[in-house]
C-alpha cells in the first residue's frame, strides 16, 4: 500500500509541516535530531494525533482529511507499530499476544492462533515452547521478535517502526535487523522507519527523509542521502563532517567569509564535458555544503603552514574511543562559527598523546582540498 501525507500540526511553540510519500512496498526512513518532529509524525500516521490541516492516505483509503472531516481512529487504520520497547501484554502468552490483533479484527480464535503460530515460527524458529511463555520468561531480544510478529499479524497496510532496535544489546541487534529486512521484503510491506542509525537506514530503507524543526530539510534514496548529506544531522548520522555555506567557484564560502577548497562534482573541466553536461545547476551564491570524512582530518597543536589545505581553529569538546582510532570532537572557540560544533577528526592514540589533547584545549583541524566534496543544497 502506498502512503501519501501532507499535514500541518501546531502544538505550542512547535509546528509540524511536512509532505511525505512512500510507494507500495517501500520502506521510508525518517531521520532527525531530538525534537525534529519524528514522534509527532508517527502520532499523526497512527491516528493518535489529529493534525490541524491536511490529509493522510494509505493506499486507496483516506484515514485523515481535516477539511472533509474524515478521521479514522487508530484501531481502525490498518496500521501496525513496532516500538523501542516490546510492550507485550504481560498477562498473555506469546501466542495470545500475537493472536490479539487478528482476534480484535473479528478473526476466529483457531484461525488467529494458527496465524500466530506460523509467525512465531518465522521470527523464533529455534525456541521450542515459546508460544506458551509469558513476556517475563523471554529475553529482551525474544520479546522484540514476538512484538514484530504481533505488529504484522493483523496484516497492516502500513507498518510503523519506531527505533525498533534501539533497546537491543549489541549481540541481538544484528539478528533482529536481518529478520526485519526479511519480513519486510518478503511481505512487500510499506513501512515508515524512525531511526538514529545509518546502518538501520542502509539495510532496511529505500528512501530517507530528514526532519529538522518540523520541516523536511532533505530527502532521497538512502545511499545518496548518506553519501552526499546536505544537512548537519544527516552528515553526522552518516559519520561525515559538514560545513554549510554558498558556492564560490569550485569552493565553498561560509557566512563568515572563510573559503573552503574542495572538489565540486557539478563543475566541469573540459570543452567536451561542457558540451555533454551543459552548465552547472548550482551557480555561485547558491546554498551548498562541504562534506568530508573524519579520517581525512589532520590535527595540530599549532597552526600548520606550507601545504594547500583547509585549516580550521577549533576547541576540543570531547574525546571518544572508536576501535583502533580516537575521535576528537570539536567545538568553536569563543566567538567562532557555530558550524564548528560537532566536527570530528579520527586520529591514533599516539597522536592524542603527542598533542596532549584534552577537552578545552585549542587545536587546528586541517583537511586537504582533495578530500572535500562540495554539494548543492
Amino acid at each position: 500500500m502506498s502512503l501519501d501525507l501532507a499535514v500541518r500540526l501546531d502544538r505550542g511553540d512547535f509546528s509540524l509541516d511536512v509532505t511525505v510519500a512512500a510507494g507500495s512496498g517501500e520502506v521510508l526512513a525518517v531521520l532527525g535530531p531530538n525534537g525534529a518532529g519524528k514522534s509527532t509524525l508517527l502520532g499523526v500516521l497512527s491516528g493518535l494525533l489529529r493534525p490541524d490541516s491536511g490529509h493522510v492516505r494509505v493506499g486507496d483509503r483516506t484515514v485523515t482529511d481535516v477539511e472533509a472531516g474524515v478521521f479514522v481512529p487508530a484501531h481502525r487504520r490498518g496500521v501496525g507499530l513496532l516500538a523501542q520497547q516490546a510492550l507485550l501484554f504481560p498477562h498473555m502468552t506469546a501466542l495470545a499476544n500475537v493472536a490479539f490483533g487478528p482476534r480484535a479484527q473479528g478473526v476466529a480464535r483457531r484461525e488467529a492462533e494458527e496465524r500466530a503460530r506460523g509467525l512465531l515460527a518465522d521470527v523464533l524458529p529455534d525456541v521450542p515452547g515459546l508460544a506458551d511463555r509469558r513476556p517475563a520468561q523471554l529475553s529482551g531480544g525474544q520479546q522484540q521478535r514476538v512484538a514484530l510478529a504481533r505488529a504484522i499479524a493483523p496484516d497492516p497496510e502500513l507498518l510503523l517502526l519506531d527505533e525498533p532496535l534501539a533497546a537491543l544489546d549489541i549481540d541481538a541487534a544484528p539478528a533482529m535487523r536481518a529478520l526485519l529486512r526479511r519480513v519486510i521484503r518478503d511481505g512487500k510491506q510499506t513501512a515508515v522507519l524512525v531511526t538514529h542509525s545509518a546502518l538501520d537506514a542502509l539495510v532496511l530503507a529505500d528512501r530517507v527523509v530528514v526532519l529538522s524543526g518540523g520541516r523536511v530539510v532533505e530527502q532521497g534514496p538512502t545511499r545518496e542521502v548518506l553519501a552526499r548529506p546536505r544537512s548537519a544531522f544527516a552528515a553526522r548520522i552518516a559519520g561525515l563532517d559538514l560545513i554549510p555555506g554558498v558556492r564560490a567557484g569550485g569552493a565553498l564560502r561560509t557566512v563568515e567569509g572563510l573559503v573552503i577548497a574542495g572538489r565540486d562534482p557539478q563543475r566541469v573541466h573540459s570543452v567536451e564535458e561542457s558540451a555533454q553536461l551543459g552548465p552547472s545547476s548550482t551557480p555561485d551564491g547558491a546554498a551548498a555544503v562541504a562534506v568530508f570524512p573524519p579520517s581525512a582530518v589532520s590535527v595540530f597543536a599549532e597552526e600548520p603552514h606550507g601545504s594547500p589545505r583547509n585549516v580550521l581553529p577549533v576547541r576540543l569538546a570531547s574525546i571518544e574511543p572508536r576501535g583502533d582510532v580516537v575521535r576528537l570532537r570539536a567545538g568553536p572557540r569563543p566567538g567562532g562559527p557555530e558550524w564548528l560544533e560537532g566536527l570530528a577528526a579520527d586520529v591514533t592514540p599516539a597522536a592524542v598523546a603527542d598533542l596532549v589533547a584534552e577537552p578545552g584545549v585549542d587545536l587546528w583541524f586541517a583537511v586537504k582540498a582533495t578530500e572535500v566534496q562540495i554539494h548543492p543544497v
